[in-house]
C-alpha cells in the first residue's frame, strides 16, 4: 500500500528532527481480531454497517481503477485511531464525519488518525481516495483479469486488496457499489441495480445489496458482457452474466438455474437473497466462487467436452448451496469453514445422486478412506491448520470439502434422515443473514435430536483420526503416506474454492 498523507508526513520529520518522534507519534501497528488462522484480519472496536464504494474504470484492465470508498461504522469502544484492512493501493486522502484526517501504514492495514478520539457507541463515516489496483493481485486473489475486463475472487482474505475494509466474514454489512466505465462496457455487482446514468462516453451503473454481507463475498464484474434475465421460483428475479460472444452457447447451461433453485429449496428452505445469478468469466482461476447474488464460474466448467452435464450442473449447484450456507449464515470465524464447504458439498454430492449419476454413499466410503490422510496433512475440520507458505489457497484443503461432507453424512447416520433434513432448514432459518458458528451448529444439532450430540460429534470435528462410522463398522480409513494425502475422490475438477 502507497500512502500520501502530507499532514502526517510533515508531523513525522518535524518530529523527527527534534528527537521526538516516538513521543510525539507512538508507531502505527496492525490490528486484528484474533482469528486462530488469520490473526491480522479484521479490526477491534468498531462495526462496519454499510460500505458505498465507487469505482472508475478506464477500459485498460492493467491500470489501476481510482476508487472512493466510504464506510459508516460504529463504534464499540473509544477509539483513538481506526485501523483498516487495505493493501495493494496509494491512498490519496482520507476524512472522518468529513474533516480530513492523518493516515499512515501498518503491513497490510490502514491507519487512521481522526483529529479527537471517537466515543464508545459512537456513529462515524470514514472516506478513503484511493487506487485499486488489478496488477497487484496475483495468485492471492482480489481482481482477477478476464479476456475483456475484470472480475473479483475475495475469499479468503482479499477483499482488503481492492478497497479499505474489516476484512473478516463476522462483521458484515450492507454494501452500496457504483462502477463508471466507457459505456460501452457492463457493469455488474452484488445486489440489484437501483440506477443507471450515461455521461458523454461513460456510464455509471449502482448496484445496493438488501441483506448484510461479508467482504470476502463481494463481485464488480466488468467486461463486454451480455446480460440474461429470466425468472426464478416465486417470482425470483434471476440475472446470468456472460461474455457477449457466449450468449448462445451458455444458454444450455443458464436455464437450468430456476431447477436448481426448486431443488435447493425443497430441502432447505426459500431462497435467501433478492436475485441471483450466473457470471461466467473468461478466465482460468481453477475454482468457482459463491459470490453473493452472483456465483462466479470460469469459462472452461462451461465448454470443457470431457466434463459430463451432471458433473456441471453439481458444480453449480454447490455455489447455489452456498448462498444458504455461508452467505446467509456466514462462519464467525475461518475455523467454521467446515460448515459452509461441508454442506455445499453435500448438496453438490445429493444432486449428483439424486439425478442418477453419482452414488452418495460410495462418495462418503470412498472419503472415509481418505479421510486420517486429510486430516494428518491439514488437521480436523473444526480445527484447520493455517494455510501456511502456499498462501490463501492453503486452507481449501479436501477436509473442508468432502472431509466435512463426510461429518454430515455421520450425523445423518447418527440421529436419522427426518432429523437431519430438520436440522438442515433449522440452521438456515434460525441464523438467516447473520454469523454462526461450529459451537452453534452443535447445539441446534442436539436440540433437534433430542439428546446431547457433543461427544459424538467431538470426534467427528476436532480429532486427528476419523471416528467409527454409524452403520458401517466395515469402512476403514488408510493410514496417510509420508509424502502425500489422497485425493478426494470423485473430482474431475474443482469442488467449490479451489482444484482438489
Amino acid at each position: 500500500m502507497t500512502l500520501t498523507s502530507p499532514r502526517l508526513r510533515a508531523a513525522l520529520l518535524a518530529a523527527a528532527s527534534a528527537g521526538l518522534i516516538a513521543a510525539a507519534v507512538p508507531a502505527p501497528e496492525p490490528l486484528g481480531i484474533g482469528d486462530p488462522l488469520y490473526p491480522h484480519l479484521g479490526n477491534p472496536g468498531y462495526d462496519v454497517l454499510a460500505y458505498d464504494i465507487a469505482f472508475t474504470y478506464t477500459g485498460d484492465n492493467r491500470k489501476p481503477l481510482d476508487t472512493l470508498t466510504k464506510i459508516d461504522a460504529r463504534a464499540t469502544e473509544r477509539l483513538d485511531r481506526v485501523n483498516l484492512d487495505f493493501s495493494h493501493g496509494t491512498v490519496t486522502s482520507v476524512t472522518v464525519d468529513g474533516s480530513p484526517a492523518d493516515f499512515s501504514a501498518a503491513k497490510e492495514d490502514l491507519v487512521i488518525h481522526p483529529d479527537r478520539p471517537v466515543a464508545k457507541g459512537e456513529r462515524l463515516t470514514i472516506a478513503v481516495t484511493h487506487t485499486s489496483d488489478p496488477a497487484a493481485a496475483g495468485d492471492d486473489g482480489g481482481w482477477i483479469r478476464t479476456a475483456d475486463g475484470l472480475a473479483m475472487a475475495n475469499q479468503a482474505d482479499a477483499a482488503h486488496r481492492v478497497f479499505p475494509c474489516n476484512d473478516h466474514p463476522a462483521d458484515k454489512a450492507y454494501f452500496t457499489i457504483r462502477v463508471t466505465t466507457p459505456k460501452e462496457f457492463v457493469a455488474v455487482a452484488n445486489g440489484r441495480a437501483v440506477a443507471h446514468a450515461v455521461a458523454g462516453p461513460t456510464a455509471t451503473t449502482t448496484y445496493r445489496g438488501a441483506h448484510p454481507m461479508a467482504t470476502e463475498l463481494a463481485q464488480v464484474s466488468i467486461g463486454r458482457s451480455a446480460v440474461v434475465r429470466r425468472t426464478g421460483p416465486h417470482g425470483l428475479p434471476l440475472r446470468d452474466v456472460v461474455p457477449a460472444a457466449d450468449r448462445e452457447r451458455m444458454e444450455r447451461w443458464l436455464r437450468r438455474t430456476p431447477a436448481h433453485l426448486r431443488w435447493m429449496e425443497a430441502r432447505t428452505g426459500r431462497y435467501p437473497f433478492e436475485t441471483y445469478g450466473v457470471l461466467v468469466a473468461d478466465t482460468t482461476t481453477g475454482f468457482a466462487l459463491e459470490t453473493q447474488t452472483l456465483s462466479l464460474f470460469e469459462r472452461g466448467l462451461f465448454t470443457d467436452p470431457d466434463l459430463p452435464q451432471w458433473y456441471v450442473e453439481s458444480i453449480m449447484v454447490h455455489e447455489l448451496a452456498h448462498h444458504w450456507f455461508g452467505n446467509s449464515v456466514t462462519p464467525r470465524a475461518w475455523s467454521d469453514l467446515w460448515i459452509n464447504e461441508g454442506h455445499a458439498t453435500w448438496y453438490e454430492a445429493l444432486y449428483a445422486e439424486e439425478t442418477g449419476h453419482a452414488s452418495l454413499e460410495r462418495r462418503m466410503r470412498e472419503a472415509y478412506a481418505a479421510s486420517d490422510g486429510w486430516r494428518a496433512a491439514g488437521g480436523p475440520p473444526a480445527a484447520p491448520r493455517p494455510p501456511g507458505r502456499g498462501g490463501k489457497s492453503g486452507l481449501f484443503r479436501p477436509v473442508v470439502y468432502d472431509g466435512s461432507a463426510l461429518v454430515l453424512y455421520a450425523l445423518r447416520q447418527e440421529i436419522g434422515t427426518a432429523a437431519f433434513d430438520t436440522l438442515q432448514r433449522r440452521w438456515v432459518s434460525d441464523h438467516a443473514h447473520s454469523t454462526a458458528g461450529t459451537d452453534d451448529f452443535v447445539r441446534l444439532a442436539s436440540a433437534v435430536a433430542g439428546r446431547d450430540l457433543t461427544g459424538f460429534l467431538r470426534g467427528w470435528l476436532y480429532g486427528e483420526k476419523t471416528p467409527p462410522m454409524p452403520g458401517h463398522p466395515d469402512w476403514r480409513s488408510k493410514a496417510p503416506t509420508a509424502t502425500k494425502a489422497p485425493a478426494p475422490p470423485q473430482a474431475p475438477a474443482a469442488h467449490g474454492r479451489k482444484p482438489a
